[in-house]
């Protein structure tokens, strides 16, 4: 008798993917959701003006080839067209990074703990994970990358700066990791944070991706330019490697409301940078809150702080919520918070002060 169809064996042990909780006040109490790397802001009315006149439009598909989106990235960025692909945000986009290189048991090296999606999207095509510790200090530990690449890598992924610690690579270390690369091997680079880095010695992934042929860039919409709702992310990569993106790519996947708000948002990116500007001020209004405390933080370069509390990660997560903070926990490691409104982080300072206590 037959118990149903057979499903793929690599689907079997595939981590969840757990979202930032909502936040919900008890009580009337007011209450902030710091758990999800989104833009405290609203949009801005020039985009929302694109974005209504989109949706007169949702009876039809949307421009499959990003015909108009497209243009503006590269104009933006300095690149050719040839070399940007789209995706459905920065997930989607790294899925299409795996599938046009990997194929059953190839390789993936990325740094651990990092983005929760790369063992999710890697064992998704059934390729290997080989999660490389970070150092002590929450860095990417390049040195033990380099050493596991192996002849079945398929790929390396740095994350620049890393989601959830904040830590970044700067241009000597990434240059020399890069020097030990084989050049049939693809290093994706996601930069999904790149807006709000203020480090002059962590370098713009276009500045590196221009003179190597096996560096890929990933980017998204959905932080500094407080889009996440709409799902719109893109790849800047040579030829060859953007026309596979692009051919892997779900059909219609990124709607015309989305492309259209990203379009407009490319043309307010002054008005956004400043909104960029105040959140990395409040970051640094942060840390240096932090530091204060006592608390040992890792320099940030996201929109993110990093705390490494081990076992007391979920009592620290439970007190945060029960004061009307959300925070991102990470069971035995410790817990992303990001930066939000003013009133939302100094709860959470208020937290981080009696639990220190």
């Amino acid at each position: 008798m037959s118990t149903g169809p057979k499903l793929r064996v690599a689907l079997e042990d595939i981590p969840a993917y757990l979202p930032g909780k909502p936040a919900v006040g008890g009580d009337g109490a007011p209450a902030f959701k710091l758990s999800s790397n989104e833009n405290p802001n609203q949009p801005l009315p020039s985009v929302l003006a694109a974005m209504e006149r989109a949706l007169r439009g949702f009876n039809r598909y949307p421009d499959m080839g990003c015909s108009q989106l497209i243009p503006a990235i590269a104009a933006r960025l300095g690149v050719p067209e040839s070399h940007v692909a789209t995706g459905t945000g920065g997930v989607g986009v790294i899925q299409q990074v795996i599938q046009v290189v990997c194929d059953d048991r190839d390789e993936v090296v990325y740094p651990w703990r990092s983005f929760e999606a790369y063992p999710i999207v890697t064992q998704m095509v059934g390729a290997r994970s080989v999660q490389v510790p970070l150092t002590p200090d929450e860095h990417h530990d390049l040195d033990a990358m380099a050493a596991a690449i192996t002849d079945r890598t398929r790929l390396v992924i740095l994350c620049n700066p890393n989601n959830p610690t904040g830590t970044a690579i700067r241009r000597a270390e990434l240059e020399s990791f890069l020097d030990r690369v084989p050049g049939d091997v693809l290093v994706l680079i996601d930069e999904a944070y790149r807006e709000f880095v203020r480090d002059p010695e962590v370098p713009d992934g276009l500045e590196i991706y221009r003179d190597r042929p096996n560096v890929v860039l990933l980017r998204t919409f959905s932080k500094a330019y407080g889009l996440a709702g709409l799902r719109v992310g893109y790849a800047v990569a040579h030829e060859p490697v953007a026309t596979a993106l692009r051919k892997v790519a779900v059909p219609f996947g990124v709607s015309q409301l989305a492309q259209d708000a990203a379009i407009a948002s490319l043309a307010a990116e002054a008005e956004l940078f400043e909104r960029v500007e105040h959140i990395t001020k409040e970051r640094g209004r942060v840390l240096d809150a932090l530091r204060d405390q006592g608390w040992p933080v890792p320099a940030a370069e996201g929109n993110f702080v990093w705390l490494r509390l081990g076992e007391r990660t979920m009592d620290f997560a439970a007190r945060a919520q029960a004061a009307g903070v959300v925070v991102r926990p990470f069971a035995g490691e410790g817990a992303r918070i990001s930066i939000g409104e003013p009133e939302g982080n100094d709860l959470f300072l208020g937290v981080a002060e009696a639990f220190r206590s």
